[in-house]
C-alpha cells in the first residue's frame, strides 16, 4: 500500500490547510512549516504527516496518520507518536487518523487507555473514516487538496458508485486550477479510487472522457499507475490489478459479514485465517457460507474443509 502512503503524504504536505481545515473544521490557522516526520527511537519510526501552526495566537502540531487497513495496535501507535512528538517539540499537539477504505477503522477506539494500581493514562486523538464523509460537501465547494479522495467518500442518495466516481472525476476535472494542477489531481484520483473500485472501471471512465492520456503523459505519479496495472495498454498489468483488488474486496465483506452477524473481531484467528486466503474462488464460497450459516462454529467447519 505504499502508493497510497505516498500520495496521501504528497497531497497534505502540497495542500497542509486544506487538510486542517477538514480535521479541525477551522480556518482560522497559519501553517508556519512542515517539520520532520523521522522520530528516533530504538526502531526509527515515521509519522505521516507534522505540521506546526499557529492557532488563535498559539503555537500547535497538527498530526495526521494515513491507513487503508484494520490495526489493532493503532491505539498504542498514536499514543508513541502523540508522546514522541510533544517530547521533541514542546508544544501541543492535534493528533487524527484518516482511514482510507470502507471497512477500515470500524473498531478504532480514538484513545490509548492504561491502568495500573490507581493510575490512568489516557491519550485521544481523531479517528475520521473517509467511507462517512459526504463527499458531495468537498465537491460542492470544499477543500480542492481533498479532491483526489472523494470517490473514497459517501456518494449521495440517488448515485450509485459507478456514477460517483464518474461524478468525482468530472468535478475534478472542472476545477479552476493551472492544467497541471488538476492533471495531478486526476492521476492521484485514478490511483485512490483503486482502494474501492475495479480498475477497468477506472480505466474506462478516464478513457471515456478524454482525459487518460493526458493523464500517463503529465501526472507525476504516471509511474506508480503503470505499477498498478491501469495504463492503457498494459493489459496483464490490469488483470493483476482486478485480481488482487477483487481479491481484497473479497476478504473485507467476508470480515463484515462475520462482524455484522456474530461481532467477530479483528483479533480473531479466524480473521487471520480468511486474510491469508489467496484463492479468489475460495473467498467467493466464504462469502456465501458467511451469509447462510447459523452460526460461527459452522462457518468455522466450513472454513476447515
Amino acid at each position: 500500500m505504499a502508493e497510497y502512503d505516498t500520495i496521501s503524504k504528497h497531497l497534505i504536505q502540497t495542500y497542509p490547510k486544506d487538510f486542517i481545515q477538514f480535521t479541525l473544521e477551522q480556518e482560522d490557522v497559519e501553517v508556519l512549516d512542515i517539520l520532520d516526520t523521522e522520530q528516533s527511537t530504538v526502531e526509527t519510526r515515521h509519522t505521516d504527516s507534522l505540521i506546526r501552526v499557529q492557532i488563535a495566537g498559539q503555537k500547535a502540531l497538527i498530526h495526521h496518520e494515513f491507513q487503508t487497513t484494520n490495526d489493532p495496535s493503532m491505539p498504542i501507535r498514536m499514543a508513541g507518536y502523540i508522546i514522541r512528538a510533544i517530547e521533541r517539540h514542546d508544544l501541543p499537539i492535534y493528533s487524527s487518523v484518516i482511514y482510507l477504505r470502507r471497512n477500515a477503522g470500524r473498531r478504532d477506539p480514538g484513545h490509548f487507555v492504561q491502568e495500573i494500581s490507581g493510575r490512568r493514562v489516557v491519550i485521544e486523538y481523531t479517528v475520521i473514516r473517509l467511507s462517512e464523509i459526504e463527499g458531495q460537501d468537498i465537491l460542492d465547494g470544499g477543500p480542492s487538496g481533498l479532491f483526489p479522495f472523494a470517490s473514497l467518500m459517501k456518494h449521495p442518495v440517488g448515485i450509485d458508485s459507478e456514477g460517483w466516481l464518474r461524478h468525482c472525476v468530472d468535478a475534478t476535472n472542472a476545477l479552476r486550477v493551472d492544467e497541471s494542477i488538476k492533471v495531478d489531481f486526476l492521476g492521484r484520483l485514478m490511483i485512490l479510487s483503486g482502494l474501492e473500485y475495479d480498475p477497468i472501471l477506472i480505466n474506462r471512465i478516464l478513457l471515456q472522457e478524454g482525459l487518460m492520456d493526458a493523464i500517463m503523459r503529465e501526472s507525476s505519479f504516471a509511474q506508480y499507475i503503470k505499477q498498478l496495472g491501469i495504463e492503457q495498454g498494459i493489459e496483464q498489468g490490469r488483470e493483476e490489478g482486478i485480481e488482487q483488488g477483487g481479491r481484497q474486496r473479497a476478504i473485507e465483506d467476508i470480515l463484515e459479514v462475520l462482524e455484522i452477524r456474530f461481532d467477530l473481531s479483528e483479533a480473531h484467528p479466524l480473521s487471520t485465517r480468511i486474510e491469508a486466503i489467496e484463492d479468489l474462488q475460495r473467498l467467493k464460497q466464504l462469502h456465501r457460507a458467511a451469509i447462510q450459516v447459523p452460526n460461527l462454529e459452522a462457518f468455522q467447519r466450513v472454513l476447515d474443509a
